[in-house]
């Protein structure tokens, strides 16, 4: 008996033993994210790309924005303002005009990560920025209507805006810039947006003020990020984030196989197709989150374009592509075909706009109606002989985009179209020929919208980018059309739900006939995990997941 139970005790001790020998995988400090897209720049207002939106939301925070229930809130203010709590007051404007005034305080633990207090002076600077007509911002409307601001003291202020939209005390472009770092570089406003810190001194401590500080950028390659030493927040899990940067999809895929990196971000990585091919073989190995949202892929047409000019040939455009198909054979029916800029997910989305189904033979005969009428070669003519040819671009190395080019190529040869393909790296394609409407013809992108977002800035005539306005706004089609401009005016100062609604439906009625895009389809993102990562929850709009990155954890 007392010899059993010795071994017993014996045996016991040495599986103890083993147990703690068993090396146990501490959590991991380091994530490695692939995306397919290096920022044209990384200045928070200057031009709309999601590749620097992804990066520097783990490095600053908003004032106010939608979270992953598309719930507005607060970030860097400490409450959200309404009317009802007495911090948004109605007011007239100097000009006897409907106003608002709504007071923000910015978080009283908020620094720049230099250790720089971030305060009014920063507000007001942003703001001198924004209103500068050749700053180049994107959202001038924003800027303009802010037509006063009181800095009550160093951390509280009031706006003052020139109109009472449903939307405000949104705040959400009103991106801060460092007056102590960035004020000097302003002297030259038309020249700005080539001396700010944010492209010549990237890794500036005090131009940050989030989780996370950028530490190293290498242009068209990576960009490193560390932890803030300043953050409010809750403190980071992983002291080393690296956005490596792979443009082509099937090489992003060949990282993420060998390990090279950790994850694909959902909102600039591989396409619903790429993700369930990807599933099928190697599914068992990661999580893969498809989230449906508000991202909508179409291909912007330059109006000033002579053939485009032509309403007639934007109809037959879409009349020739079969896009309920394709849709179905490149993205299995998961990525719905798109009718106007309105998500179906979205509260004010209409059935009562135009659809256009595929029509080849009526495509035709608007064809014909506009004046090309014979075929030389395969190619429609005019009567003076020229050829109906135009030239489509997309971002290069995106293996979804370019097949979608591939068939609306083959689609609109078929009626007669010439159509050639000329595609340009992210950085290049967003940074100038899409900005400054360089695309002679068709550019084929996305626009990720917030919930109920007015498209001012895409739809109204005075946000057409031009060398006057240093190619500020994103109306790169060049659409004119009064009544949307007084429509998108109207939205916003509508507080009535059912009569904005009517507005709404009105609005893609417009958009459906006047055709100044080609809709293709709404995307679902693919976010492709790590077993051992949690916290990364998709949001379905512009906003992105990166803007929760202390919540982001690793589970080894």
């Amino acid at each position: 008996m007392f010899v059993k139970q010795i071994s017993r005790i014996a045996i016991a001790v040495v599986a103890l033993a083993l147990l703690n020998a068993t090396p146990v995988k501490a959590a991991r400090d380091e994530l490695v994210i692939g995306i397919t897209q290096f920022p044209s720049s990384f200045h928070p207002t200057i031009d709309s790309m999601m590749a620097k939106t992804y990066i520097l939301s783990m490095t600053r925070r908003p004032f106010t924005v939608y979270d992953k229930d598309w719930r507005l809130i607060c970030m860097l203010c400490t409450q959200l303002p309404t009317i009802e709590n007495g911090m948004a007051k109605p007011e007239k404007t100097p000009k006897g005009a409907q106003g608002i005034a709504v007071t923000y305080a910015i978080r009283p633990d908020a620094t720049w990560g230099d250790g720089t207090p971030v305060t009014t002076r920063d507000v007001l600077f942003s703001w001198k920025v924004g209103r500068h007509p050749k700053s180049g911002v994107g959202n001038m409307e924003f800027y303009r209507s802010l037509y006063k601001i009181d800095a009550l003291d160093d951390k509280s202020f009031t706006l003052h805006f020139d109109k009472m939209t449903f939307e405000y005390n949104a705040i959400n472009d009103f991106e801060m810039l460092p007056a102590h770092v960035d004020e000097l570089n302003f002297s030259d406003p038309v020249n700005y947006k080539n001396q700010t810190a944010f492209d010549t001194d990237s890794e500036n401590e005090g131009l940050y003020f989030g989780p996370y500080l950028i530490r190293q950028v290498v242009s068209g390659s990576h960009v490193v990020l560390e932890p803030n030493p300043t953050w409010w927040g809750d403190k980071p899990a992983f002291k080393r984030i690296i956005v490596r940067v792979i443009p082509n999809t099937a090489a992003l895929e060949a990282n993420l196989l060998s390990g090279a990196i950790d994850m694909i971000a959902g909102e600039l990585g591989l396409t619903v197709d790429q993700a369930l091919a990807f599933e099928k073989r190697h599914g068992q190995g990661f999580n893969i989150i498809y989230q449906p949202g508000l991202v909508y892929e179409h291909v912007d047409l330059n109006l000033d374009n002579p053939i485009l000019a032509d309403k007639n040939i934007r109809k037959a455009l879409i009349l020739g592509l079969d896009r309920q198909t394709m849709t179905w054979q490149l993205f299995g029916g998961r990525q719905p075909v798109a009718h106007t800029s309105v998500s179906p997910l979205d509260w004010v989305y209409s059935e009562e706009a135009q659809r256009y189904a595929y029509d080849p033979a009526q495509a035709a005969k608007l064809l014909a109606q506009a004046g090309w009428k014979r075929t030389v070669g395969g190619v429609r003519v005019n009567d003076k002989g020229e050829k109906l040819s135009l030239e489509i671009m997309t971002t290069a190395g995106n293996r979804s985009r370019e097949l979608v080019e591939q068939v609306l190529q083959s689609q609109w040869k078929a009626l007669g179209i010439e159509v050639k393909i000329r595609n340009q790296p992210a950085r290049i394609f967003f940074g100038e020929t899409v900005t400054q409407r360089k695309f002679s013809a068709m550019a084929m992108f996305a626009w990720i919208s917030s919930p109920e977002s007015v498209p001012r800035t895409t739809l109204h005539s005075s946000h057409i980018p031009s060398k006057a306005n240093n190619y500020a706004g994103q109306n790169y089609t060049g659409f004119r059309n009064s009544e949307m401009d007084q429509l998108v005016e109207e939205i916003e100062v509508q507080l009535n739900k059912e009569k904005r609604a009517k507005m709404w439906t009105r609005l893609q009625q417009i958009y459906a006939d006047e055709l100044p895009v080609i809709p293709l389809y709404f995307r679902a993102n693919p976010y492709v995990l790590p077993k051992w990562l949690r916290g990364v929850e998709p949001t379905g709009h512009q906003y992105p997941t990166t803007l929760w990155v202390e919540n982001w954890q690793s589970m080894q």
